[in-house]
């Protein structure tokens, strides 16, 4: 098994390769299928797979630090990567036999959409699936996509033990599912992000995700908060962005000169001030996320489950980073003038990629308002903490 520093290192060099290629992947509109072969052979994709079925199941902190270095090199590359790893998680709510026949080649790809905007009917085959999901990161490479979905059993809702709508994703076979050309959008554009769709598709009920009782995965991930799990990885691509905007910046500074002075860039005091204060917002939103995935990890390992005190302080750290991480971004491309509108710039495509991430729902201002909510003591929904 790879250990957390080739992993690292494997991250270190794919990032480089994305970095030279940036613009060939955006102009693509998706991740060429060679770069990501690369990373499911440098094992991306199972980094959320439990290792009983054949996954890597990394801690936490160690995808997030891979996906936080392959953004440096290209942002939509970490986004696919990250999409990657939370879809292949979900096969820890699968069957052993099941997970293990999905993953029966080391370079197999799931990506998937949770958001239940499908419907499965429970027949006596198994679900009769029929749906259109949004943002499918990735699936041009994916052997299997999930998407989520509402059951129904003669036409009617099927309850959870809780007594409502019972919703699951169900695990389907790539060359079954249409994928539609709808990613044109600003930012992250070699994501390809498109919408995809079947119509009366035949899933085993053996594949939707948590639908029957199997055998409990033993690994620690399994008790590390899922959807908590996906916001982090936007978190991380977010860090990389960020970190790579500062890199352009200060690489054109020494250079450039504004308009009417002999002074760089560099020699001008506004902008010492404005990098130190980048610099500062960076490291202390990076300090501040992975301290609360590292206790949160400790506290699922040790007690085998994370205070909702500690998934609020996770959950906050990680849309605090997003935030963060845009004003960052922000400050660059303004502080490179003119220069930075071209796009010819790393920064202007650093400026759009940080944008579409924000607008991701698992980063929106409602976590902050239900932290915020939580910090008070007062009454919240925390079904997504």
């Amino acid at each position: 098994m790879e250990t957390g520093n080739q992993l690292i290192e494997e991250a270190q060099r794919l990032s480089d390769l994305f970095f030279d290629q940036a613009e060939t992947i955006e102009a693509a509109g998706r991740v060429p299928a060679d770069l990501s072969k690369l990373m499911a052979e440098a094992g991306f994709y199972r980094l959320g797979v439990p290792q009983e079925i054949g996954g890597l199941e990394a801690p936490p902190r160690l995808s997030s630090e891979i996906f936080e270095i392959l953004a440096q090199g290209d942002a939509s590359c970490a986004w696919v990567a990250f999409i990657g790893t939370t879809s292949g998680a979900a096969l820890g709510n699968v069957s052993k036999e099941i997970g293990r026949q999905i993953l029966a080649s080391p370079t197999t790809m799931l990506t998937g959409v949770f958001a239940p905007t499908g419907r499965a009917e429970l027949t006596d085959e198994g679900f009769r699936v029929t749906g259109r999901w949004q943002w499918g990161s990735g699936s041009q490479n994916a052997d299997w996509i999930m998407g989520g979905c509402m059951l129904t059993k003669n036409g009617e809702p099927i309850l959870d033990k809780a007594g409502n709508p019972a919703n699951h994703m169900m695990i389907m076979p790539a060359d079954k599912v249409e994928l539609l050309d709808t990613w044109h959008v600003s930012g992250l554009k070699g994501t390809g992000s498109v919408d995809y769709q079947v119509d009366n598709l035949l899933v085993p009920t053996t594949h939707g995700v948590g639908y029957l009782d199997h055998e409990a995965h033993s690994g620690p991930l399994s008790s590390f908060p899922s959807i908590t799990f996906l916001a982090l990885g936007i978190a991380a691509v977010a860090l990389g962005i960020a970190r790579a905007s500062i890199k352009e910046f200060v690489a054109l500074a020494g250079s450039k000169k504004r308009a009417h002075s002999r002074k760089t860039i560099a020699e001008q005091p506004h902008t010492h001030l404005k990098l130190a204060e980048a610099e500062a917002q960076l490291r202390s939103a990076r300090a501040f996320y992975y301290e609360a995935i590292d206790a949160v990890w400790d506290s699922t390992r040790q007690q085998g489950r994370a205070s909702l005190a500690l998934r609020r302080d996770l959950r906050l750290a990680t849309t605090h980073t997003v935030t963060s991480c845009v004003q960052v971004v922000d400050a660059m491309y303004a502080l490179g003038g003119g220069v930075s509108v071209y796009q010819t710039s790393r920064l202007q495509r650093y400026l759009r990629d940080v944008q579409v991430a924000r607008q991701h729902i698992m980063v929106s201002p409602s976590v902050m308002e239900t932290a915020g909510r939580l910090l008070l003591d007062v009454k919240a929904n925390v079904s997504m903490f």
